[in-house]
């Protein structure tokens, strides 16, 4: 079986969207596939179990918290 989904992320701003992009970009390579449009980032996860689907999706999560919350820490997003 082949689980299939799609996250999206939408930002204040588009310099917003990017800083968060490349900060996730370096650990999701190769196995999430990402895509920037203006202020938000899309991105397309595929697995072969749902374990490892729901795995992926709470890691992806995860992370993007971590960064907001450094980015709003140093001043970069209000």
């Amino acid at each position: 079986m082949k689980i299939n989904g799609k996250i999206q992320f939408k930002y204040k701003n588009n310099e917003h969207a990017k800083t968060v992009y490349d900060s996730l970009e370096i650990d999701n390579k190769g196995y999430i596939d990402s895509i920037i449009k203006e202020n938000e980032i899309i991105y397309t996860l595929s697995s072969s179990s749902l374990g490892s689907f729901l795995a992926t999706i709470d890691d992806l999560i995860a992370s993007e918290i971590v960064v907001e919350k450094i980015i709003i820490s140093t001043n970069k997003i209000n």
